[in-house]
């Protein structure tokens, strides 16, 4: 594919809100067919309302990527509705962090089920269609929590780091067809918190959030460089932060 966005079919995770919706109407700005995914469909009806009206082009489909029959789906709507797929953004994610000996053993449970299992199974409905096309681009949105390792985000890092190795490894093995790009946010003013089951914990990122968050839209604007590059150009890794983070 021809340096730049236009034309490109990129299917989203996680885009009712957030970056994957901040990523969803950039890209659609910018001239791709964005096929949304997310759990709400009520938001995700609303996004796709809200870059149509702005003359974007936008489908959805009810996405849970805690079910690889769903991720399949997205792409499924991608294939029918674009003609092809050339970029899948796997996007979602949560964090119900907190310290080990709250033993939130649930907690760790629905974070590798979605942030690690639910970027694998949106790896594993793209890659037969890329290899098909033999061309592709996968995106994962992983944290700049795996990189400077705190209490309290020990499983969560420990997720986003999986998909990093998960990532390189994959670029190793994609050959001169497939790029692969991860991306990492820092401190991204998202309902992030909300997902947060121990209340200081959650008190004290929503208020270092607020503090010093910068909007989704820089993390989107991250993800549409490492697109719009030419097909011979692999974007690895962009690490996206507030200045004021340390």
């Amino acid at each position: 594919m021809a340096l730049g966005i236009e034309g490109k079919v990129v299917a989203i995770t996680g885009a009712s809100s957030g970056i994957g919706q901040a990523t969803a109407k950039l890209l659609a700005e910018r001239g791709a067919f964005v096929v949304l995914g997310a759990r709400g469909e009520e938001a995700l009806a609303a996004t796709v309302d809200d870059i149509t009206a702005a003359g974007g082009k936008a489908a959805y489909r009810v996405t849970d990527v805690r079910h690889r029959s769903h991720l399949e789906a997205l792409v499924a709507v991608a294939i029918e509705r674009g003609g092809r797929l050339d970029v899948i953004v796997n996007n979602a994610g949560i964090g119900p962090i907190s310290r080990f000996d709250a033993l939130r053993v649930e907690d760790w449970d629905a974070m590798i089920d979605v942030n690690l299992r639910g970027t694998l199974y949106g790896i594993a409905a793209a890659l037969p269609v890329f290899k098909r096309q033999q061309s592709g681009h996968v995106i994962n949105i992983v944290s700049t929590a795996g990189i400077k390792i705190l209490p309290t985000m020990g499983v969560y890092a420990a997720t986003k780091n999986a998909v990093r190795t998960i990532s390189e490894a994959l670029r190793q093995e994609a050959g001169p067809h497939l790029r692969v790009t991860e991306v990492s946010p820092g401190m991204t003013s998202t309902n992030f918190a909300s997902s947060i089951t121990d209340r200081a914990v959650k008190e004290a990122i929503g208020e270092r959030v607020a503090d010093i968050g910068i909007p989704p839209s820089s993390i989107a604007r991250g993800v549409a460089y490492a697109i719009e590059q030419p097909a011979d150009v692999d974007v690895g890794s962009i690490v996206i932060r507030p200045t004021a983070q340390d």
